[in-house]
């Protein structure tokens, strides 16, 4: 079975107008978006953390949708559709989150530490600094 959203017609400006609003109903501050080429490639945001304001990059990989489109053979598979079903996924993941936020088992830092820049310049986010093996977690043992 294809990827969820393969068949949306919702438009990505759309469907990032949604994001934008999820994120801003629950506390995000100054949302904005990073362009490529004229297409919105990440929305950016900021949230309040325990430690300040932290910003956000919550990017969509739409050439990564694409691949997986083509390779399940996805009827009508083209970088318009890939956009849309991206963006739908994403906003779907912060449905998922904000609801599990509703519920007070997390906190906005938790949902998107991964996605919270260290260097604004470069785009750097926690994540990157992980798997450049700049940000070293223990082994998962008490030992």
């Amino acid at each position: 079975m294809p990827i969820k959203n393969y068949t949306t017609k919702v438009s990505a400006y759309k469907t990032i107008s949604e994001i934008s609003g999820i994120l801003a109903e629950h506390g995000a501050r100054r949302v904005a978006h990073d362009y490529d080429n004229g297409k919105v490639v990440a929305v950016c945001f900021e949230i309040d953390t325990p430690f300040g304001v932290q910003a956000v990059r919550l990017p969509a990989n739409v050439e990564k949708v694409l691949l997986v489109l083509q390779k399940q053979k996805v009827s009508g598979a083209n970088y318009a559709q890939a956009e849309m079903t991206a963006w739908r996924i994403v906003k779907d993941w912060i449905d998922a989150q904000m609801a599990i936020l509703e519920s007070e088992m997390v906190t906005m830092s938790e949902i998107f530490f991964p996605y919270m820049l260290n260097n604004l310049a470069t785009g750097e986010t926690v994540y990157q600094l992980f798997v450049n093996k700049q940000l070293r977690l223990g082994d998962g043992t008490n030992g």
